[in-house]
């Protein structure tokens, strides 16, 4: 029978030698990284491994690797922070694995138990817990990835695998300001019956060219639409919202519906979670349901269009202030008051400062 994922089971490496410790300022994200990492192998004959944690190293590849062939490769992106009270915990990251078997399972790559692996995050981000900073803009980012290491050039399953996670210091993703896009429509990110709900290396690589050629024109990232009717799906690598009034005051709080086309978002369903139990429900609906590029178009016509952000790991949330579309800007409103309460609702959690329900789990 093959072997499940057993924590227990983890064989540790320390690292003879430490590299620096910088300022929390100094950290760039995604270019700093911790002292060590997990692995874990799998084979179709005999499960998964002995997991190990070890310094942190370059991965040896056959030329042939699947991974590199034919991107079999997955990833998830998780954060743990550090409270005022010294704690490290992690933000509702069972819901990361279980987007992370869901991709694995799409990619026909190995599943494994959750838990299991959150307590092999749990014991490497001890480890190198000097790393994580404290600030409530400063985090400590967790990359699980999952590729097909197949020594073949056939197109088939694989039947070897490896599991792993790096960690990397961060002191904050975005430095302020507001994110301006243009409404994409020459380009695809996803479609219905593909892979845009999954957390696959292949869906990021392709929206590079639209991003830079949206950054020529001088916006930050693309507003991706879809069909002929400009539905609004995502904006860059986040989920959106937009935040419509209509004649009588009432605002509705709206974003894409998980029709396939959309990332099952873990920010957006804390947003739409916390909305729905904070807000005034005499004031406010919060919506999942199709908008389109016209709407929104319309709405800031009409003076109703409030405020407009997206939200991510990354990010958590972040303002949008103009879309550009058919080129001309449609101008948010001026207002950020929800995306900033939402930003304090989160960070409280994260941080320690409040607690609600799971979604803080405490490392160390």
């Amino acid at each position: 029978m093959a072997a499940p994922l057993d924590a227990s089971k983890v064989e540790i490496i320390n690292s003879t030698t430490s590299k620096e410790n910088k300022p929390k300022e100094n950290y760039e994200f995604g270019n700093d990284f911790t002292d060590h990492m997990l692995e874990v192998e799998w084979t179709e004959k005999d499960g998964w491994g002995t997991p190990k944690i070890s310094p942190y190293h370059n991965l040896s590849l056959p030329p042939s690797c699947c991974a590199l062939q034919y991107a079999f490769e997955l990833f998830e992106g998780m954060k743990a922070y550090r409270g005022q009270d010294g704690k490290i915990r992690t933000f509702r990251n069972y819901m990361n694995m279980a987007r992370m078997n869901k991709s694995a399972q799409r990619l026909a790559l190995p599943t494994f138990d959750g838990e299991e692996l959150l307590k092999l995050i749990d014991q490497l981000i001890s480890i190198d817990k000097d790393f994580t900073p404290q600030g409530f803009n400063s985090s400590l980012y967790i990359r699980p990835t999952l590729i097909g290491t197949t020594p073949s050039v056939r197109v088939r399953a694989p039947d070897r695998a490896l599991l792993y996670v790096i960690l990397s210091p961060v002191n904050s993703t975005y430095f302020g300001g507001k994110t301006s896009l243009e409404a994409t429509d020459y380009a695809v990110r996803a479609w219905p019956g593909g892979v845009g709900n999954r957390k696959l290396g292949a869906n990021y690589g392709p929206s590079v060219l639209p991003q830079k050629k949206a950054a020529a024109r001088g916006y930050s990232q693309n507003l991706w639409l879809f069909g002929e009717e400009g539905y609004i799906t995502e904006a860059g690598m986040m989920n959106v919202f937009f935040v419509f009034k209509d004649e009588s005051g009432k605002k509705e709080l709206v974003t894409a519906p998980l029709d396939g086309t959309i990332l099952e978002g873990i920010t957006r369903d804390s947003i739409l979670e916390l909305a729905r139990g904070k807000l005034p429900s005499d004031e406010w609906s919060i919506s999942e349901r199709q908008f389109t590029i016209h709407e929104v178009f319309d709405k800031a016509a009409k003076g109703q269009l409030v405020e407009a952000f997206g939200c991510g790991t990354a990010a958590v949330v972040s303002s949008i202030n103009r879309i550009g579309w058919q080129g001309k800007d449609i101008e948010v409103g001026t207002s950020s008051e929800l995306c900033e309460a939402i930003l304090g609702w989160i960070k409280n959690i994260q941080y320690g400062e409040e607690e609600f329900k799971d979604w803080s789990r405490v490392v160390c």
